[in-house]
């Protein structure tokens, strides 16, 4: 049978949007809804990057950290987020908030997810390009023109007046060969493979050990304990258990994947993501046993499933006009040209017990410049690869904020296209201003 002679396809957009997580969606439908004409590319058959792929099943940064476990949740990060949580809600996919430690997240059914994405893009008029997966760029120097890429009707040439960088990798900066850099060092938190346990009764858990989600020093105990005793092996003894929209169901972030070396393994190299993923589903099982031999609540659970892959906690970021520094998130900096807010804690996830840093009663700021490369045109970059230090993306790469990240690199796409002016030339307080006319509410 004769080969199928395909050429190559061009076409040409306003925008693109690579990647199609939170920031990702976000972007699309900010620029679509301005009147541009809009592609989104995503290398999975739906969107939702890391909270659906990875299945980190939350909306954390919402609201504020305090010390009084008796107050109420308090809501500080608006805009495109309230219109997603107003349509998850809609459809029975988000739970009230429930305790986090300090705070209180969110936790969301990934297939809603995936419908909620699917409706604002095709009401917003974005089209949408899935199982594609980026292979190059369109260059004229430092001036990004587009993309090359692949998906089983061949190759695809697709030009825009800007493209957005929501690979959540940092991928088509890397690929421009613009500025970027991997954690600290090149040292990145490891990743995680979250799972889902059936059969559980939550009342009965949660009466045992508390409403917080954030398993106590008793559980935290008998892990140790049983790790002792060699029959089970549970690298990470502090874990996370989250009541789902289903009923007798825990979203569980339990496991620590580090490599068979003793290395965070790093999952831009094809190896470390294919270790990680055999691993991960290893610890997955024996978590599963620990938790069916010895929680309460749980002695008739099982595996429902596990994220379609890793969850990633980082890998390579873009080195922006301005790198979010430790420093701001501790003092909870403010910016005149800050485009996005977050109250979340800085999480470190490394050894058997994860540290967190609470920002207690108070918020940073994100600026625009974080999002811009160093040098060149015709690239923004929004989401988990943000230009910031190793202690502060590990607060700033969450989903509310991926949301409000999104939002203001589509508005400012806007203006860029629109305008014919390159982005890097536009002022973050602008971009401010057209955020709080869309209600994102940041000087409220």
């Amino acid at each position: 049978m004769a080969g199928d002679a395909r050429g190559t396809i061009e076409r040409s957009f306003d925008a693109l949007v690579v990647g199609g997580g939170a920031a990702g969606v976000a972007a699309a439908v900010t620029a679509a809804r301005a009147g541009l004409s809009v592609c989104l590319i995503e290398r999975y058959g739906f969107c939702g990057g890391g909270a659906v792929a990875g299945l980190s099943g939350t909306i954390c940064g919402l609201y504020e950290a305090s010390d009084d476990n008796e107050a109420e949740p308090r809501k500080v990060v608006h805009g495109f987020v309230d219109e997603f949580i107003f349509e998850l809600e809609r459809r029975g996919g988000l739970t009230a908030p429930v305790r986090y430690g300090k705070t209180y997240t969110r936790v969301h059914d990934p297939l809603v997810w995936r419908e909620t994405a699917d409706k604002f893009l095709a009401d917003s008029g974005v089209e949408v390009l899935f199982h594609t997966t980026v292979t190059g760029v369109i260059q004229d120097g430092d001036r990004l023109l587009g993309v090359e890429a692949y998906s089983k009707e061949g190759t695809l040439r697709l030009r825009a007046g800007i493209t957005i960088d929501a690979s959540g990798d940092a991928d088509v900066v890397a690929m421009a060969g613009l500025g970027s850099f991997v954690g600290a060092d090149g040292q990145v938190q490891n990743p995680t493979m979250i799972f889902r346990l059936m059969g559980v009764d939550t009342d009965r858990l949660f009466g045992a050990y508390g409403k917080d989600t954030i398993m106590p020093a008793e559980i935290t105990d008998l892990i140790a304990t049983q790790n002792r005793s060699g029959r089970y092996s549970l690298p990470r003894t502090k874990i996370w258990v989250f009541p789902t929209t289903r009923p007798n169901e825990l979203l569980c972030n339990c496991t620590r994947i580090i490599g068979s070396d003793g290395r965070a393994l790093n999952t831009l190299y094809a190896r470390d993501f294919t270790e990680a993923e055999v691993l991960g589903r290893k610890q997955v099982r024996e978590y599963a046993r620990f938790f069916h031999d010895h929680v309460t609540g749980c002695e008739q659970s099982f595996v429902n499933d596990t994220g379609v892959q890793v969850g990633i906690r980082q890998t390579r970021q873009g080195l922006g006009r301005y790198v979010l520094k430790n420093e701001d998130v501790l003092t909870s900096a403010k910016f005149s040209d800050g485009i996005a807010r977050s109250p979340w804690p800085i999480e470190l996830h490394a050894g058997e017990k994860p540290r967190v840093h609470w920002l207690l009663n108070d918020f940073y700021e994100v600026p625009y410049r974080c999002f811009i490369p160093e040098r060149g045109d015709g690239l923004l970059f929004a989401g988990r690869c943000l230009s910031a230090e190793h202690e502060a993306v590990a607060s700033a790469r969450v989903t509310a904020q991926c949301f409000s990240y999104g939002q203001a690199i589509g508005h400012a796409a806007s203006i860029a296209v629109d305008e014919q002016i390159p982005a890097s030339s536009i002022e973050g307080s602008r971009i401010r201003m057209g955020l709080n006319r869309m209600g994102a509410r940041l000087d409220e």
